[in-house]
């Protein structure tokens, strides 16, 4: 097992278990014959992994064949009481994102309820260690068809699931920072000419000592983070948790959105859930003056040659909202040029060496370390792209889509974002004493995206947005303090609106005729 994975396996506690849970919602009752078919072809006949155990030993972890494997025991039929909804499902989401996997057994399970207000409904956990949010994506997918009418069984050419690597002392941290610097490369990081020269170099020792600087700065800078504002999300987690999720938003209104502000997709919907989470804490006459939540939000680091393969290739950077602003604009804006240093940053690799160092390390350490960094964030945010089409399993189209990746430490509040069939889908996963009522907040991250998008709607379009102006306009009068942020330089090529320049100061109107300015007020 390699050492990022060994450190996902080892991170399991009581009241934060190491899985990821995903909810889909199907349109029809499932046949279970069908699927069981299905998942023993595409998934156990194609996954070696899924087949395995994990076995923990004290120099490391391995994966093992197991000679006792029976699907039945993996997926299983379950029943919620007769005409249960949306609140019973999040329930037993709930319920199941603390009850441990069989250790002793492959570390997955899916739970189908075959009666769910029309159709059905499947709860599905996979270990962390087998494999990261993205390379799971791409499993699910591999059980999926893009018509009803496709075979029941088609089992796909087996793929290689990187069996039979080990970890040396030397690799753990020193490979993946070369491996997953190439990748940021080919990403199109600024990390490219470091990078390049990192995986090309035959002495990897020798080049890494080149950027050591660089990194070990990185790295000084991520011990040295002083805990976030001190909030109702910060506390000792405990073994009860609330799921809930939202209606899907349209994807197309998110792109367009993001296009006129000059922004991405992921600025407008990380700007959103800072909006949510300040509208929640005001609800809660809790005070957001300067405060500031810090959310570990994880960064794919996969290279082409890894498609098809599981095991975790991510990095983490840890993005500040700026919950204390209340102008939704300039939090837009905020959250984006953050977003774009941290990209820019080692912190992605970094953070990904170090996963691979502490698990080669023991156990206590592992621990000690992690908890450390836990400590200094308060949520994990995923935003995860899926298909834009519609997909069936076993025949049954696949309505809604929901996953959530574990929390760490004490964090107790994950956020997760999935694009699927061009709608955005939100879900929130808390700890009962931090979020008790999550259904209360996940209505909104939509209303804070609505917020946005009908502001903007009102606005005249003859010149750039100014975020000051916009809220004057909108409301006749300043009511946030709007934090001064720097100017971006104009786009080579001209918009095809005012409103999809890049965002500056509103030009200086023309005094009005015959009236004097000051000489000394004059620019």
């Amino acid at each position: 097992m390699s050492a990022v994975d060994t450190a996902w396996l080892r991170m399991d506690r009581p009241t934060n278990l190491m899985m990821i849970l995903g909810v889909m919602v199907f349109a029809r009752r499932m046949d279970f014959d069908r699927l069981r078919d299905t998942v023993a072809a595409r998934l156990v006949a194609r996954y070696r992994r899924f087949r395995q155990c994990a076995v923990q030993e004290v120099g490391g972890a391995f994966w093992e064949d197991d000679p006792d494997f029976d699907i039945d025991a993996h997926l299983r039929r379950r029943a919620l009481p007769r005409g249960s909804g949306k609140a019973a499902l999040q329930a037993l989401a709930g319920e199941l994102a603390v009850q441990p996997l069989n250790a002793g057994k492959p570390l997955w399970r899916f739970d189908l309820i075959e009666d769910y207000e029309g159709g059905s409904a499947m709860v599905v956990r996979i270990h962390h260690s087998i494999a990261d949010g993205i390379a799971l994506v791409g499993v699910v997918l591999s059980l999926t068809d893009p018509s009803p009418e496709a075979p029941p069984q088609m089992a796909p050419q087996a793929l290689r699931d990187d069996e039979g690597e080990v970890d040396e002392p030397s690799r753990g941290l020193l490979e993946t920072l070369a491996e997953s610097l190439g990748t940021a490369f080919h990403a199109g990081s600024d990390l490219g000419a470091k990078a390049l020269s990192l995986a090309q170099d035959t002495d990897r020792l020798q080049t890494y000592g080149q950027y050591g600087i660089g990194l070990l700065a990185e790295l000084a800078k991520l011990l040295a983070m002083p805990p976030d504002s001190p909030t109702s999300l910060k506390g000792h987690t405990g073994t009860v948790k609330r799921v809930a999720w939202a209606e899907p938003m349209p994807l197309a209104e998110v792109k367009a959105l993001g296009k006129a502000l000059g922004c991405s997709v992921n600025d407008v919907l990380l700007a959103a859930v800072a909006g949510a989470i300040r509208a929640y804490f005001l609800q809660k006459g809790e005070s957001v003056a300067g405060v500031e939540v810090r959310a570990m939000v994880p960064v794919n680091l996969r290279s082409a040659r890894d498609e098809g393969t599981l095991g975790n290739r991510f990095g983490l950077v840890t993005l500040s909202l700026p919950i204390w602003e209340g102008n939704p604009f300039a939090r837009l804006f905020l959250v984006r040029e953050r977003m774009n240093e941290l990209k820019h940053s080692f912190q992605p690799p970094l953070t990904l060496g170090v996963l691979a160092a502490v698990g080669l390390a023991p156990k206590l350490v592992q621990q000690a370390f992690l908890d450390m960094l836990a400590a200094k964030a308060s949520a994990v945010m995923t935003n995860v792209p899926g298909p834009k089409e519609p997909l069936y399993l076993a025949g049954n189209r696949l309505d809604q889509c929901m996953f959530w990746v574990p929390q760490s430490g004490d964090i107790g509040v994950g956020v997760s974002i999935l694009s699927y069939n061009d709608a955005v889908q939100f879900s929130l996963i808390s700890d009962r004493h931090f979020i008790s009522d999550p259904d209360s907040i996940t209505p909104l991250f939509a209303a804070e995206f609505e917020k946005m998008l009908l502001a903007l709607l009102m606005l005249e379009w003859d010149q750039p947005l100014d975020p000051v102006l916009a809220e004057e306009k909108l409301f006749g009068r300043r009511i946030t303090g709007v934090s001064a942020t720097r100017k971006p330089a104009r786009r080579k090529a001209a918009p095809e609106s005012a409103a999809t320049a890049a965002v500056l100061p509103a030009p200086t109107p023309e005094p009005a005729a015959g009236r004097r300015i000051p000489k000394r007020f004059r620019k």
